[in-house]
């Protein structure tokens, strides 16, 4: 097993968590006046402006460049030792994001104070609650960007791609791994961090007898869950909502969860996995059901 049965139950609440909360806020970015005229779910302005003008069909050709792209530059700030241009870069979208999530709730000018004082907490004074707290809105924000941009189709290819990417990342090239270890170097690692201590105290390497005053440090373990491994189930779901209703979209989670549950019960503690591989074969049973649901009822 991955992680304890307590830290997984943990991860496991929490993951589910940031997928209905990001559905919460999506739902709150719904135009129902357009949507009734229309006859389809049609989605308000966002308070940062426009959403990119792209085609539902192969909006996952551009979004799949950007997060090469994306992943390219941060590694390359990451290996000459950009840290401070890194951190600086990830303010900028923690706030963008908790503003777009906020606003679905607050009057923009409020949400946008609230996410900066968030958002600087998060990178400049980081602590393990606020890390997870603040992970539970910032996916929301982010699929009120994207949701609109896809369908069905365009959004199952991009998960099958995230996929196939995730395996690739971690099994073969590992610099997900390397990615994953820097940012928790760095505090700036984008997804739930669930710590807990192993009981352990590790003696310093001159194996000196502790003190009254000298402190033993404590070999900290930590469950990690990347951001995309919370991000793309919930896009998916969010097209759910969009192209076929509410309660149909709450299912995804669940199925969601039972893949990342299965990942967690079946991995090595020693060893890291892909999660969306199976995360992704989750969403697209859970869609199965759906479809089920759908002839029966």
């Amino acid at each position: 097993m991955k992680h304890t049965w307590k830290i997984t139950a943990i991860l496991l609440m929490t993951f589910l968590l940031a997928q209905f909360m990001g559905i919460l806020i999506l739902y709150n970015y719904i135009d129902v006046e357009k949507s009734a005229e229309e006859g389809r779910t049609v989605f308000g302005e966002l308070p940062i402006g426009e959403r990119p003008p792209l085609e539902e069909k192969t909006s996952f050709l551009p979004v799949i460049i950007a997060i090469l792209v994306g992943t390219g530059l941060v590694l390359l700030l990451l290996k000459y030792n950009l840290i401070w241009l890194w951190k600086f870069w990830f303010f900028l979208a923690v706030v963008f994001a908790l503003g777009i999530a906020f606003a679905a709730f607050l009057k923009p000018a409020i949400a946008f104070v609230i996410a900066l004082v968030a958002g600087a907490w998060k990178i400049f004074r980081p602590n393990v609650w606020v890390q997870n707290i603040t992970e539970l809105f910032i996916y929301g924000g982010l699929a009120a960007i994207f949701v609109p941009l896809f369908n069905l189709w365009s959004v199952s290819i991009l998960l099958i791609l995230i996929a196939v990417y995730d395996a690739y990342a971690v099994w073969k090239s590992k610099h997900m791994i390397t990615l994953a270890k820097s940012q928790t170097k760095a505090k700036v690692f984008a997804g739930l961090l669930i710590s807990y201590k192993l009981g352990k105290a590790q003696v310093s390497a001159a194996k000196k007898k502790p003190t009254a005053k000298a402190k033993i440090p404590m070999k900290v373990r930590t469950a990690l869950l990347g951001g995309g491994d919370i991000g793309f189930p919930l896009i998916f779901a969010g097209v759910i909502l969009k192209d076929i209703g509410l309660w149909q979209s709450l299912i995804i989670p669940f199925f969601a969860g039972l893949g990342l549950a299965f990942l967690l019960w079946k991995g090595n503690e020693q060893k890291f996995y892909p999660a969306m591989p199976f995360i992704g074969l989750g969403c697209f049973l859970g869609l199965g059901l759906v479809w089920v649901l759908g002839v029966l009822i």
